[in-house]
């Protein structure tokens, strides 16, 4: 027990531990940190000493709050684009100022640094926002509010983005019916455009990581394909006007990786092999935005519903599953950085998978309970 309110005690390890308050400016709330020693007053005093730091800290952090009370968030945002522009890839840069000139402009305009909390993005930004849009919402905010600090030695919270609803609506993949009729249709007076498809069903390729793919990147000898860019159209004034076919590397280290060819794949690849330097493309990666047209077109050829490009991708991860390929080498060969994102995002059992899993349990259950038929 503490003496006379101290939160001071003795350990059943003969050692003597205090406990004194701090207030997170990251979690925004107080938090409890130990102290330790070998005696009462040993704790005693330290504890004092961290009581006298902590009311030094908290006099900083007045001085420090007087100091930007007058400093809007649009003037330390226009300072940092100004500072990232040469340090970050393009794409990430034109990123950042899409979601800085499309979201957060008009909803902070005139708001002040110092009004900026956890609260105050949660209350003015959009409910009805994508999660992927409000993620990047907080990313942007939040490396403002960081460059305040390394730049000014500006304290502030960091921003804590509310918990997602997890239950979001379910990703359709394409029915073992649809993938014949989609494949008969491809394989029909087959052109650039459904080559691309097919390669798309049988690797896995995110849409600008298969625009960009080059003779290159074919291992025909040892079958095997490797990522190494994406194309992307991005705007590049901030009157969202102007755009430009970008190729760039993969965004992370995982995304760059190296994919074993099927044989579908691989007889593909051998038959439709030309000179040019891009195989969906001629001196430039092929337009996504053309191929993803000429994919509904396919769609309505096959008398398919509507469906986006990336469609193909979670099918190949379903038919993946489905024959047998393990979780982890699955992961790597979409390029994810761990397998709990293949298996939250790109895991989508059928049916007929699961009817099969349950008729193992039954056959199970029939040899523990002596009743199998």
């Amino acid at each position: 027990m503490g003496r006379h309110g101290e939160n001071i005690r003795k350990r059943k390890d003969g050692r003597w531990e205090g406990r004194y308050p701090t207030y997170c400016e990251v979690k925004q709330k107080q938090i409890y940190h130990s102290v330790y020693g070998g005696s009462y007053n040993e704790v005693r005093e330290k504890l004092t000493a961290k009581y006298h730091s902590n009311i030094s800290d908290a006099k900083d952090i007045l001085v420090n709050k007087a100091a930007y009370k007058d400093i809007r968030l649009m003037d330390v945002a226009q300072e940092w684009f100004y500072e990232i522009k040469t340090q970050r890839k393009p794409s990430t840069y034109i990123k950042y100022h899409f979601i800085f000139s499309n979201y957060i402009e008009n909803i902070f305009d005139n708001v002040l640094l110092s009004e900026i909390t956890s609260i105050s993005v949660k209350e003015n930004v959009p409910g009805h926002l994508s999660d992927s849009i409000q993620k990047s919402i907080y990313c942007v905010l939040n490396q403002i509010l960081k460059y305040a600090f390394i730049k000014y030695s500006i304290r502030m919270p960091q921003l804590k983005r509310p918990i997602p609803n997890l239950r979001s609506k379910p990703v359709k993949v394409l029915s073992r019916k649809e993938q014949k009729e989609l494949i008969s249709v491809l394989y029909r007076e087959i052109d650039i455009y459904k080559l691309a498809v097919l390669m798309c069903l049988f690797t896995g390729l995110r849409l600008g990581e298969l625009c960009a793919l080059k003779w290159s990147d074919i291992d025909l000898d040892n079958k095997t394909l490797t990522v190494n860019r994406t194309a992307q159209r991005l705007y590049v004034d901030d009157h969202k006007t102007k755009t430009v076919l970008m190729e760039m590397i993969p965004k992370s280290a995982y995304s760059r990786r190296e994919i074993p060819l099927s044989e579908m794949a691989f007889l593909l690849l051998i038959k439709f092999h030309h000179n040019k330097e891009y195989i969906f493309g001629n001196s430039k990666p092929m337009e996504p935005r053309t191929l993803q047209n000429h994919f509904k077109e396919i769609l309505k050829e096959a008398q398919l519903g509507e469906y986006n490009f990336h469609i193909l991708r979670h099918t190949f991860s379903t038919n993946c599953i489905e024959g047998g390929i393990d979780i982890k080498s699955l992961s790597e060969m979409l390029g994810h950085s761990n397998v709990q994102t293949t298996l939250n995002r790109y895991v989508h059992p059928s049916m007929n998978m699961k009817r099969q899993h349950m008729d193992m349990l039954s056959r199970f259950y029939g040899q523990i309970y002596g009743q199998e038929k």
